[in-house]
C-alpha cells in the first residue's frame, strides 16, 4: 500500500460545488443540498483501502456524535473502478450499509470533484466552516494501521470543536495519510 499524505488544500479555499449520485440512496446529490450552515466535513474515502478500513468504525462514531451538533458529513469515492472494481457504486452501497455510515457516500466517476478539492488520499478529510470556507484539512488523528494507536478522531473532533465555539482551528494540521486515489 502506497503511503501518500494529503495535498493540504489552502485555508480559506471555498467548498468547490458539486453534484454526484449517492450510492446509499440512488439519488443525486449537491454540495448545496447536504451542506450545514454550522460545519461541513468532506472526507474522501473507499472501500478497499486498508487505512480507511482501519478508521471506518471511527468515523461513524464521530459522525454520530457531531451530527447531533449540526455538522454534515459526505463521504466521496474516487478511485476508478475499472481497474479496482471493489470500489464500485454497488460494493460502496454495500459498503456503507455493513459499516453503518449515517451519512451520503458519494461516487465521483468523473474524479473531477477529487481533483477540484485537491485530494490525494484515502482517507482525506476537509472540514468547511458554516461559509464553505475550509477551516480545516488533514488527519482524522495519528492512529495508522499497525501503529498501535487507537483511533479517538481528535484531530478532528478538536477541529470541529473550535469551528462550532466559532473560533479559528488552533491545533497544527497534520496532512491525513493514506492509499492514493486510483486515478484513471
Amino acid at each position: 500500500m502506497a503511503r501518500t499524505p494529503s495535498n493540504m488544500l489552502p485555508l480559506g479555499t471555498p467548498a468547490p460545488d458539486f453534484k454526484l449520485p449517492d450510492t446509499i440512496s440512488g439519488k443525486s446529490l449537491s454540495l448545496a443540498e447536504l451542506k450545514s450552515d454550522k460545519a461541513t466535513v468532506i472526507m474522501f474515502i473507499c472501500n478497499h483501502c486498508p487505512f480507511v478500513k482501519h478508521v471506518d468504525e471511527g468515523i461513524v462514531s464521530l459522525a454520530k456524535d457531531y451530527q447531533t451538533k449540526g455538522v454534515s458529513f459526505i463521504a466521496i469515492s474516487s478511485n476508478d473502478v475499472e481497474n479496482y472494481p471493489q470500489d464500485s457504486p454497488e460494493l460502496m452501497k454495500e459498503e456503507a450499509e455493513k459499516v453503518g455510515y449515517t451519512f451520503p457516500y458519494l461516487y465521483d466517476e468523473t474524479q473531477e470533484v477529487a481533483k477540484a478539492y485537491d485530494a490525494a488520499c484515502t482517507p482525506d478529510f476537509y472540514v468547511f466552516d458554516a461559509d464553505l470556507k475550509c477551516a480545516y484539512r488533514g488527519q482524522l488523528d495519528d492512529s495508522r494501521p499497525g501503529n498501535g494507536k487507537p483511533v479517538t478522531g481528535k484531530d478532528l473532533r478538536a477541529a470541529l470543536d473550535e469551528i462550532l465555539e466559532g473560533k479559528p482551528v488552533s491545533a497544527p494540521q497534520i496532512p491525513s495519510l493514506g492509499c492514493n486515489i486510483k486515478w484513471k
